[in-house]
């Protein structure tokens, strides 16, 4: 912190004046003690993760992985596979335009489009028209799908639903802000913070917020506390789709933001005064 210099330097020339002027001791001893203090930025207490976690050795985290929700404007890929009827299959599968030379290659693979949910919730299936996905996880879109179509087989066919980009943001007082893609859907807080490369140490770590949208597209603000090793056990240790991961500053940032060139002149001008009176009681004896 840029200010703590200009402080040691007035507590070293106000110092240099005590012992110029036989201060006790005890004086010279507050003084130094002071520096020790000023110079000193964050608590230790309030750095480290999951302190407490002596205590816990022999807990299993209750924390579940909650199966992540399809929100409007999510992207997927819905994919119907059978083996024994490929035709009635691929008529419900979103392929992408192709050359008909290309089409007609059997060692060629089809490439399917990905479906994008609208503002609605919905998404357009080829050979079933409008479902309505949003609200719903992955098993249960799969089996919504599945009962749409399976009339068209003797045996019901395979269905796969994925998020093409699944993803969660992390920003506020971390290294590294930004989106990250992930690729298994899988993600705890922790892990979050590590794809950003950690808080900086200006990041308050009882306090940090995550915000989710429910399927409705409201937003919630939840706060979990990484020195409290009950972080294992919050239901939001584990993130969803979307989440928003919100590190916010301590006070000594806070602090640092309201200093501005007016106050570092202030104290540069204390610093240049007090300099002055060691001068003038060097004189004056």
């Amino acid at each position: 912190m840029f200010i703590f210099p200009i402080f040691v330097k007035i507590l070293n020339n106000f110092i240099i004046m005590c012992m110029k002027n036989n201060l006790t001791k005890y004086s010279m001893l507050l003084l130094s003690l002071a520096v020790v203090l000023v110079t000193s930025c964050t608590s230790y207490k309030k750095v480290p993760y999951l302190q407490n976690s002596k205590d816990f050795e022999s807990v299993v985290s209750q924390a579940t992985v909650s199966e992540p929700v399809i929100l409007p404007y999510d992207m997927l890929t819905i994919t119907v596979v059978s083996t024994q009827d490929l035709k009635a299959a691929m008529s419900f599968n979103l392929i992408m335009p192709a050359d008909n030379s290309v089409l007609k290659n059997l060692t060629s693979q089809p490439t399917l489009q990905n479906y994008i949910v609208d503002s609605k919730g919905c998404v357009n299936l080829p050979n079933v028209g409008e479902i309505h996905l949003a609200g719903k996880t992955i098993s249960e879109a799969e089996a919504l799908v599945l009962d749409k179509v399976k009339s068209a087989f003797a045996v019901p066919p395979t269905v796969t639903v994925r998020f093409v980009d699944y993803k969660i943001s992390v920003l506020g007082e971390v290294t590294a802000p930004g989106t990250y893609t992930i690729k298994n859907g899988k993600v705890n807080v922790l892990q979050a913070l590590s794809l950003a490369r950690d808080l900086t140490i200006y990041g308050e770590r009882s306090n940090v917020k995550i915000i989710r949208e429910d399927a409705t597209g409201g937003l919630n603000v939840y706060e979990v506390d990484l020195n409290d090793v009950n972080l294992l056990n919050s239901p939001y240790y584990y993130l969803q789709q979307n989440d928003v991961v919100y590190v916010t500053p301590n006070k000594a940032k806070s602090r640092n933001s309201d200093i501005g060139s007016s106050t570092s002149l202030w104290f540069s001008g204390t610093s240049v005064a007090i300099s002055l009176i060691s001068l003038l009681f060097n004189i004056l004896n």
